[in-house]
């Protein structure tokens, strides 16, 4: 049987749809029944940035990721344990926590992007006291040769810890399996981040988003066949190229767009190139090597191979520097940061990039959100002045 273009970008259509749905799930339905369908097995809730998924899975656990609600909760009883000032996500993850939603996890993981993700750790172990709760300390000084040994002694902690509530200790073999799935899985986003760099017009910014978001709420084992099985759509997708600027988006490494914003900025005129959306879940820029010390390669890998962010502090390349350098490789015409209301690392780095962005004579804009904003009227407007500012220049 021959399939038609017509029927790949139905099926493909229906895996994002699928994708969509999942990600606006605050009751985790997927990952529940697949705890059902597991007897025994226990799931981990991971924070954004970064979360060394891979120590979960080897410790028999499922790595899930906890990062907001979106518009899909109101706030309730979060907002008496954070001051009014404080990022959306905090609260709505809290508030996840307070009405029970969470309570099928054994866990929670939280590690270093700001004062607030701090404090939530903190949080989370008052009001949750029999939940396995661990902050980990990523190093500050990359520069340093003792950096890799202190994150891989600080992964062995971690590891420690989970299989203490998995009743499994992880060998070589399991750690190095779950090393390899995810391998599978960042390098099939990476090609499809290459597809969206060279033919834009083939999958969407917002297409790709809700992907990678709904492999954060399912078992890996599961998200690789589907990210296999859009890398094998894609050629068939009938579609041409309009009339957009190229732009890269910074800014929203942390708490997550409304995907209605995404679509915003797609409609008023952009082709997204390349983003910083779910960032930690796809960490690194190349495979983790498969060897005989596998938390200190995936130590050293976090070191040497990971993606640039406002999280990372790395004192050996400026992240303006970096942005730079990609909007070159990419041929973009612009940058946008959007940045989450009240986010200080994306709104300090804002400050950095901007300076830098003013001097190498690139266009960009900001433009703030928040994780439950649903009217997108003055984003839209903002976009499509800037896109034809820049197209009828």
């Amino acid at each position: 049987m021959v399939t038609t273009p017509v029927q790949e970008t139905s099926k493909l259509n229906a895996i994002f749809d699928s994708c969509r749905e999942m990600g606006q799930d605050p009751e985790f339905n997927v990952a529940k029944r697949w705890l059902e369908d597991h007897p025994g097995k226990k799931a981990i809730g991971c924070f954004p940035i970064h979360c060394p998924v891979e120590l979960i899975h080897a410790s028999g656990m499922l790595p899930l990721g906890i990062i907001g609600a979106g518009t899909q909760i109101e706030v309730t009883y979060a907002d008496s344990r954070f001051q009014s000032f404080v990022c959306s996500i905090v609260k709505t993850t809290l508030e996840l926590g307070l009405t029970n939603r969470l309570k099928f996890l054994e866990g929670m993981l939280f590690h270093s992007i700001c004062d607030p993700a701090r404090n939530l750790s903190s949080v989370f172990q008052r009001n949750f006291p029999d939940m396995f709760v661990e902050y980990i300390h990523f190093p500050q000084n990359f520069a340093s040769p003792l950096a890799r040994k202190y994150l891989a002694t600080e992964y062995q902690r971690i590891l420690d810890g989970l299989q203490q509530r998995s009743g499994h200790t992880p060998t070589v073999d399991d750690l190095n399996r779950s090393i390899a799935l995810y391998n599978r899985i960042r390098a099939g986003l990476r090609e499809i981040y290459r597809i969206r760099t060279d033919t834009p017009h083939m999958i969407s910014a917002a297409e790709s988003f809700v992907l990678t978001r709904a492999g954060t709420l399912m078992a890996p084992e599961e998200f690789v066949k589907i990210v296999e099985e859009v890398l094998a759509e894609l050629p068939g997708r009938p579609s041409r190229p309009k009339d957009r600027i190229r732009v890269i988006l910074e800014g929203s490494f942390c708490e997550l767009p409304p995907v209605g914003l995404i679509e915003t900025v797609e409609q008023a005129g952009c082709y997204i190139l390349d983003d910083d959306f779910l960032r930690g879940w796809r960490w690194f820029t190349e495979d983790v090597p498969i060897r005989d010390n596998p938390l200190h390669e995936l130590a050293e890998s976090y070191s040497e191979r990971a993606y640039y962010s406002g999280t990372k502090h790395d004192t050996r390349e400026t992240k303006a520097a970096h942005l730079i350098q990609m909007v070159k490789e990419k041929k973009a015409d612009a940058v946008i940061m959007q940045a989450a209301k009240f986010c200080e690392p994306a709104l300090f780095d804002y400050a950095l990039y901007r300076k830098a962005l003013d001097e190498a004579k690139i266009p960009h804009l900001l433009l703030e959100f928040e994780e439950k904003t649903w009217i997108f009227d003055r984003a839209r407007s903002e976009a499509e002045t800037f896109v034809e500012s820049l197209l009828f220049d």
